[in-house]
């Protein structure tokens, strides 16, 4: 019935971020409208919208004090070549950290956004094919 069509992040410059994230994350652009731009990962059905604001505005929630959490993460099969990946053009990242053996880590775009990078743990039941399985059996 319904599915995520895309994902939106607001950037004060748009010429700048379409290409960082085109350069930097390998997005391809679809086309673009008067204040945004959609593109496609090469992986995955979601699409991904860059919207222009005049000034920054969060992409992450307070989960409780410091504590912070952003609204999507991207999944990766090898956090560890993404993170050097990223670090070897320049892109400002956390550690890699461990959660229950989900392995992350989080990157700044050009208006410091900050999104999570994520590997799957084999045998959670939030892992990918275990939500497939459970995506057919409730069809």
């Amino acid at each position: 019935m319904f599915k995520i069509g895309s994902v939106f992040v607001p950037v004060t410059n748009l010429e700048k971020s379409s290409s960082w994230y085109e350069e930097l994350l390998g997005v391809k652009k679809i086309g673009s409208w008067d204040g945004g731009a959609g593109f496609y990962l090469p992986n995955g059905s979601t699409q991904f919208g860059l919207i222009e604001v005049e000034t920054p505005q969060p992409t992450e929630f307070v989960i409780k004090g410091k504590q912070k959490n952003s609204y999507f993460n991207f999944v990766v099969q090898d956090v560890d070549a993404i993170h050097k990946e990223l670090n070897d053009k320049g892109v400002v990242t956390t550690e890699i950290d461990d959660f229950g053996g989900m392995r992350f880590f989080d990157f700044f775009d050009p208006d410091r956004n900050p999104f999570s990078v994520v590997s799957e743990v084999e045998g959670s039941p939030f892992h990918s094919d275990h939500v497939k399985k459970l995506q057919e059996m409730n069809r």
